[in-house]
């Protein structure tokens, strides 16, 4: 499940785009001042962060210093009115990922959201994931259930890739679909990816890790916990 924290103080714009940014998986957790921030922070599990530099209690680029700091891999995409050279240089050799100035496309925001989430899920991915007895190298496509080297198919990959970046939350049966099956065909038929749920369980062995949450999807179920 998907972060998106948005430090923004005007309330109406906050609400417009937690609605713009809306989609499957993806959660929305609104501050309109730096405290609040801090204390969502520390809650963990924020996958991005959509930030304004003017903020009832303190400059925006205080709490760009302290993400980056503290959460080097949450991408910052900041929120402003200015638009001065100066402005925009300081916020990115602060760190920022991005820099918007208002008044802005939602469309082109929107855009810039799903290019920054996708890469740092491609920087997830560039690393091996170890869980229990399982270890996974995406970048290098090796498998590993205990010593054992499992050969998986690329619809597998993508599948195991997708409910390991997002274990311990459900993943929709048809957001699974959409985001595997991405060769442009019209329709798919649902029973492909019952399918392939068994088959990547099946080469595994992990029954008790991929769970069917009926009615909605699959969730990958981290017993080691």
């Amino acid at each position: 499940m998907e972060q998106i924290l948005i430090v923004e103080d005007d309330r109406d714009l906050n609400q417009g785009l937690c609605k713009a940014l809306k989609a499957a998986d993806r959660q929305f957790l609104s501050c309109g001042d730096l405290k609040t921030a801090r204390s969502q922070l520390q809650r963990g599990g924020i996958s991005l962060v959509l930030l304004d530099i003017n903020l009832p209690d303190g400059s925006g680029l205080d709490l760009l210093g302290e993400i980056k700091g503290d959460f080097p891999q949450i991408p910052v995409i900041l929120l402003t009115a200015r638009d001065t050279d100066m402005d925009i240089v300081g916020g990115l050799e602060q760190g920022a990922d991005d820099y918007v100035t208002k008044p802005f496309s939602l469309a082109v925001l929107r855009a810039r959201v799903n290019t920054q989430l996708r890469k740092r899920l491609g920087a997830g991915q560039r690393e091996a994931v170890q869980i229990g007895h399982f270890r996974f190298d995406f970048e290098n496509m090796a498998f590993f259930a205990g010593d054992t080297r499992v050969e998986l198919s690329k619809t597998e990959q993508k599948l195991l890739h997708l409910l390991v970046a997002n274990r311990g939350s459900v993943m929709r049966r048809g957001e699974l679909i959409d985001r595997i099956w991405t060769d442009g065909a019209e329709y798919v038929d649902e029973n492909a990816l019952s399918v392939t749920v068994k088959r990547l369980r099946d080469k595994l062995g992990a029954q008790e890790y991929i769970k069917t949450v009926y009615g909605l999807g699959y969730s990958w179920v981290t017993k080691d916990a």
